[in-house]
């Protein structure tokens, strides 16, 4: 049995999936942990496989109802004991506008607040956590959570359940996908958070920048360096961090697909499932993305912003973008033509490119984790995160767009995503080496308008390049 067939069997086990949507649940409902995870997404696609796979539905919603309950338990709990300790720790430590909007909730609604709060997406994993601090009684608190967890339970449920019973039969999805998508929308989560909480430890309030700090003041020899580093301000720990762990990351992964001969066991069973959702709507949005993520289309998108760049005298952050791209088309010419890898499927214009990495990828995680890092740089800390998860919301697709037209591997995507982040690192750290004025004002609009209209006249009137 093979390593995807292993997961396969183990995510459609009944009882593993109905501890799965408990976790969810209890997950969603938990104390901060649910505002950065998108529960609803996640208990809706486990309730649709549940449905699929014909899982007895009282089984199913008992499920979501337990691990509701736990989770407005277990953050009433740490509210009622730990008041004074949580609004010290972070993220609520950075957000403190969670807590005061839920307080805000609390005071107007009162013993009612904790059974509306679970239907209110904003204030759900917080309303019982104020409840606690607000010593709201125990059974009073028992009562609304017991109440609106019945009701919950099925609202959230049932809506995936249905979708789940039907979809084979009525949209005709390969075996597998199901499984697939679950498996990469949970790692997706698990790395968003991961890199979140990072950044923060990183930055110099965090926790590892403090430990850092300290260590490096009772050790002479790293005093020098790290003043060096820190002539600009706080030390770019967070773009080092980066670096190390893409750097690292890249090596191994290289070495795992040069390893082999054929093609990675991941990689027939994901071009299986790609394959099976071929379409002519999925090849014109495929065709579509390997235009913009081009060498032209990459050029049209930055040409109005590097205009700008040079009116504004703005040379260093010309210069730090042209090394950029530059830099990744380079290390892709190079990559391709090191470890010669066959491409699944090779159209004309790419007779004479290889597959690995995918430059598409590596070239979109530069573009838009770069303009991610610019534009956070200018935002208030606490707001930071969204940038980065637009660039991944924009990033995704150009990179599964090679999944879809044939010509790359899933593991090629991998391999050019971890090769932006190298190139994301350094760029930043040489930035970060001297004081640099603000990029704004910066007439956004007008040059996104300007990039627009210049990618549309590409992907309209040229081939891809």
């Amino acid at each position: 049995m093979t390593l995807v067939d292993t997961l396969y069997t183990l995510t459609l086990n009944p009882p593993l999936l109905l501890c799965l949507v408990l976790a969810i649940s209890l997950v969603e409902s938990l104390a901060l942990v649910g505002l950065l995870v998108p529960g609803v997404v996640l208990i809706t696609a486990a309730a649709s496989l549940a449905g699929h796979q014909d899982i007895a539905l009282a089984w199913l919603i008992g499920a979501a109802f337990i691990g509701a309950i736990l989770g407005d338990g277990i953050s009433f709990a740490l509210g009622f004991k730990h008041r004074e300790q949580v609004t010290q720790r972070w993220p609520l430590s950075q957000h403190p506008e969670w807590l005061a909007h839920g307080t805000r909730f609390f005071k107007r609604y009162g013993v009612w607040s904790v059974f509306i709060g679970r239907f209110v997406g904003p204030v759900r994993p917080i309303i019982p956590l104020v409840a606690g601090m607000m010593l709201m009684p125990t059974r009073t608190f028992l009562w609304a959570n017991l109440s609106s967890a019945a009701l919950w339970a099925p609202a959230y449920v049932l809506p995936g359940y249905l979708l789940g019973r039907a979809w084979q039969q009525h949209l005709n999805l390969p075996p597998g996908l199901e499984t697939a998508l679950l498996i990469l929308g949970a790692i997706t989560i698990v790395l968003a958070v991961i890199f979140s909480w990072g950044r923060h430890q990183a930055s110099r309030h965090g926790k590892l920048y403090q430990a850092i700090v300290v260590s490096v003041r009772r050790l002479p020899p790293l005093r020098r360096p790290w003043l060096a580093m820190s002539q600009s301000g706080d030390v770019p720990l967070a773009s080092l961090l980066l670096l190390v762990i893409a750097v690292g990351s890249l090596s191994g992964w290289t070495l795992l697909v040069i390893g082999h001969d054929t093609p990675l066991e991941m990689d027939l069973f994901v071009q299986h499932l790609a394959t099976q959702l071929q379409s002519d709507i999925s090849d014109t949005v495929g065709n579509l993305l390997a235009r913009i993520g081009d060498t032209l289309g990459i050029i049209v998108l930055m040409l109005p912003w590097a205009l700008w760049m040079l009116i504004s005298q703005r040379w260093d952050a010309l210069l730090h973008w042209c090394g950029a791209l530059g830099g990744v088309a380079l290390l892709n010419t190079l990559g391709k033509a090191l470890f010669e890898r066959a491409r699944p499927d090779t159209p004309d214009y790419l007779m004479s490119s290889y597959s690995y990495p995918s430059a598409h990828t590596s070239t979109a995680v530069v573009l838009f984790g770069l303009t991610a890092a610019f534009v956070a740089a200018e935002m208030p800390r606490q707001k930071r995160f969204w940038a980065y998860w637009v660039a991944l919301a924009l990033a995704l697709p150009m990179a599964l767009s090679r999944l879809v037209i044939g010509v790359h591997w899933f593991s090629d995507l991998v391999g050019g995503a971890l090769l932006g982040l190298v190139v994301c690192a350094l760029t930043r750290l040489y930035w970060q080496q001297h004081p640099r004025r603000s990029l704004c004002p910066c007439p956004w609009r007008l040059l996104s308008m300007a990039s627009l209209i210049l990618i549309s006249a590409r992907v309209g009137l040229l081939p891809p390049v």
